[in-house]
């Protein structure tokens, strides 16, 4: 009885704590000096700003530019608290410190609504939820570059952060100069007093700044601001421009050794026998290096050379006896043909899970008077991004040291201790600028292998990178997924309800269960963004029941650019186009009508169709079609035209309208907005991995095209101007456009396609 009341105690202590520690709030995202160490005369004020002797500024930069612009927003968001020029910000490697995690990445993944986290209308539930998720990413510390979370992560930390250095600057000033902190000004980094004249730039400031409290510390009123908000040109251009810029393949350190990578020709297959004496007669082949299974790769060879060239001459040479995958064999046909019966069954028995519901979906479905039934399929797709995967590494007395183009440089850290056995605190992550990511290198394969053969080569450095091949053949695919729609309308044509069921791999527990053993999560484990962009749809229907049924094709899996937004829009949107023709009503305004309850929503969908000119007369042979998508916090609508040139699609113009909230600089987000058109555009038309007998039937550009000169739009960009904090912009473009395009085909032929690529 004893034992059993200290038992119970314990654990009503640990529940006190618990509940302790989950109402308090947040710990500071500021940070401490110490946390970003100065040298050289550079003074630390916190854990983003470090001040130069001249009163430059280095700004700690925990992600990613992969060219969406990261890096120059950033530094925007600093400048216009510390009141500097942005060309006067440097950026500084911030260390492994959990003050840079990501936490927006982490509460913007739970599976709630828009309408459910839409300030002033969250619920109870939502609220606790999105609070103790950021307190558990702020612990975690998590550095990750994805989500389009960037700037939304960063808007509030990284402001404060420069409003508190600038409140320590101007305290110095006026305990140096014995006048109250309210008669100084700030004017692109140089403190002054009008009436004394006296002066003094940031640099001569920064050590008594450091020392000094900062007092009351406020952001800078949105009347106030002269950086954000107005174009601005981008930091890290001059460089790229002109070839400074240091992407992963530029790295070159003393005695670098060069690896490639060979797997096998079969997904899951692995070397067996071969004879390494004839590669290793090659000049300037050094050694064959054997791989196991790493980080989700498959087991491959690795050949070290004097440059790339040797390597790649080494690896091509190698007669290998490679083994057969030991299990089922893999055909992307019969994938698709299996998901074609889950979904149907789900639909039928009631099975997966149901994300969200209202109404009496089944009820009302039954007793529709006109009842709509579709089947969507979206195909694998490879990232192809056009930097070749690659990481450098240093293995040597104890420590390992990177050099990598990685979108997460803490579970790459992570996985280099793991392979080499070492602590984490003893792995350094150079992050290089990243030649395109779109997900791909959220993966650790290649850091894993790098180390790998590190390991084998006695302290030298080795840079390791795949051939084009090996990347379309062994990448981390996005699911292939079905989906199987079903509406009911009214005698007027209005619509009553939406039964959507889908299906396709959860992509989640699978990333994590490669990247982070530590955090692996049950495989049949509720995946949110296997049903993103369906779930959370904004029309407004009496009935509602979205379900998806988790299935495990044993084909590798990941991020794609957008998610399952990326498949799940074209599913929506395509479908409501055809719930559109059969009420017999314009898509604008059959949309327009559900959507009286969300007023942000339309107004971006009636930007999109005003600035297209819905509606009035196009040349011969083209027309119109539209969508409307929301993804990671921006509402995004395009309005696609399209013509048939020798029998295939033709995009002549798209019209992009987008709320994404605060825009830091216009500039960047049209860019995005452009690019992610021509990558969608990419997709859309030309976008498959083809799997037959385990193998991979696209190997390189020519069998996976992507959209030349010649075949790209005009894009125009048009923003809607709001006072909300700012939302994602790398991937929400992305979604709404093979819809777009598809449901421009249907007006201009009478023909629905339901299946991407749109081009057989």
């Amino acid at each position: 009885m004893r034992r059993r009341g200290l038992l119970v105690g314990g654990a009503g202590v640990a529940g006190a704590l618990l509940v302790g520690w989950a109402v308090l709030p947040p710990r500071s995202r500021v940070g401490r000096p110490d946390t970003l160490p100065g040298a050289d005369g550079r003074i630390a004020l916190n854990g983003w700003i470090r001040i130069a002797p001249d009163g430059a500024v280095a700004l700690a930069m925990p992600r990613s530019e992969m060219g969406q612009g990261v890096h120059t927003a950033l530094a925007l968001l600093a400048a216009e608290e510390l009141d500097v020029a942005p060309a006067r910000i440097s950026l500084a490697e911030p260390g492994a410190d959990t003050l840079y995690g990501n936490v927006a990445v982490a509460v913007d993944g739970l599976p709630f609504t828009p309408a459910e986290t839409e300030p002033g209308r969250q619920g109870a539930t939502v609220l606790a939820a999105r609070w103790i998720v950021a307190k558990l990413a702020r612990e975690a510390g998590l550095s990750l570059t994805g989500g389009s979370s960037s700037v939304a992560d960063a808007w509030e930390p990284l402001r404060w952060a420069a409003a508190t250095a600038r409140a320590r600057l101007l305290g110095s000033a006026s305990l140096q100069w014995r006048l109250p902190a309210a008669e100084l000004t700030v004017a692109d980094g140089v403190v002054s007093h009008a009436a004394g004249g006296q002066r003094a730039h940031y640099g001569e400031l920064a050590k008594l700044a450091a020392a000094t409290p900062p007092g009351d510390v406020a952001l800078k009123p949105r009347e106030a601001w002269r950086l954000i908000g107005r174009p601005q040109p981008r930091l890290d251009l001059p460089a790229k421009v002109s070839g400074a810029a240091v992407f992963g393949l530029d790295v070159r350190l003393p005695g670098l050794r060069y690896a490639v990578v060979r797997h096998a020709p079969q997904l899951g297959g692995a070397p067996g026998a071969f004879d390494p004496d004839p590669v290793l007669r090659l000049p300037g082949v050094e050694r064959v290096v054997r791989l196991p299974s790493l980080a989700g790769s498959t087991p491959a060879l690795a050949v070290v050379g004097r440059s790339t060239w040797h390597a790649r001459r080494g690896a091509d040479a190698l007669v290998v006896d490679w083994r057969a995958p030991p299990a089922v064999v893999l055909d992307s046909a019969a994938i698709a043909h299996e998901l074609e019966r889950t979904v149907r069954r789900a639909a039928q028995d009631g099975s997966g899970h149901v994300f969200h519901a209202q109404g009496e979906a089944d009820t009302a479905l039954a007793a529709a008077a006109r009842r709509i039934e579709r089947l969507y399929r979206a195909p694998y797709l490879a990232h192809a991004a056009l930097e070749p995967l690659n990481c450098t590494a240093r293995v040597a007395g104890g420590r390992v040291e990177l050099w990598v183009p990685t979108q997460v440089p803490s579970f790459a850290r992570a996985t280099a201790a793991r392979i080499a056995e070492v602590p984490q605190d003893r792995v350094v992550v150079h992050v290089t600028a990243l030649g395109g990511g779109f997900g791909r290198r959220l993966e650790t394969d290649v850091v894993a292998q790098a180390v790998r053969v590190a390991l084998e080569c006695g302290g030298a450095p080795v840079q390791l990178s795949w051939p084009r091949e090996e990347d379309f053949t062994h990448d981390f695919y996005r699911p292939a997924a079905a989906a199987l729609l079903q509406a009911g309308l009214d005698g007027e044509g209005r619509l009553q309800v939406l039964r959507l069921t889908s299906a396709g791999d959860a992509l989640v527990p699978r990333y994590l269960e490669r990247n982070a053993p530590g955090l692996a999560l049950p495989v049949d484990l509720p995946d949110r963004t296997a049903s993103e962009g369906l779930f959370d749809l904004p029309y407004g229907v009496p009935h509602l029941r979205i379900a998806h049924r988790a299935t495990g094709s044993g084909v590798p899996i990941g991020f794609w650019r957008s998610v399952g937004h990326s498949h799940n829009a074209f599913f929506a949107e395509c479908f409501v186009d055809e719930l559109a023709a059969a009420a017999g009503r314009d898509p604008l305004a059959f949309r327009l009508e559900l959507l009286q309850e969300r007023p942000r929503h339309a107004a971006v969908l009636r930007l999109a169709a005003d600035k297209a000119g819905w509606g009035s007369a196009l040349p011969p042979g083209t027309a119109r079609g539209l969508a409307l998508h929301e993804s990671f916090g921006s509402i995004v609508a395009q309005v696609v035209e399209a013509r048939l040139a020798d029998g295939r699609p033709s995009v002549r113009r798209v019209v992009v309208a987008a709320d994404v909230g605060t825009v830091v600089n216009p500039d960047t987000v049209a860019q995005q907005m452009e690019g992610s058109v021509l990558f969608a555009l990419s997709a859309a038309l030309y976008g498959r991995i083809d799997i037959v007998d385990s193998r991979v039937q696209q190997t390189n550009f020519p069998a996976h095209p992507i959209a030349t000169l010649a075949e790209t739009p005009r894009i125009e960009v048009h923003l809607v101007p709001s006072t909300r904090a700012p939302a994602g912009v790398g991937e929400p473009g992305v979604p709404p456009f093979a819809p777009a395009l598809a449901n421009a085909l249907f007006a201009l032929t009478g023909r629905r396609l339901r299946e991407l690529p749109l081009v057989p």
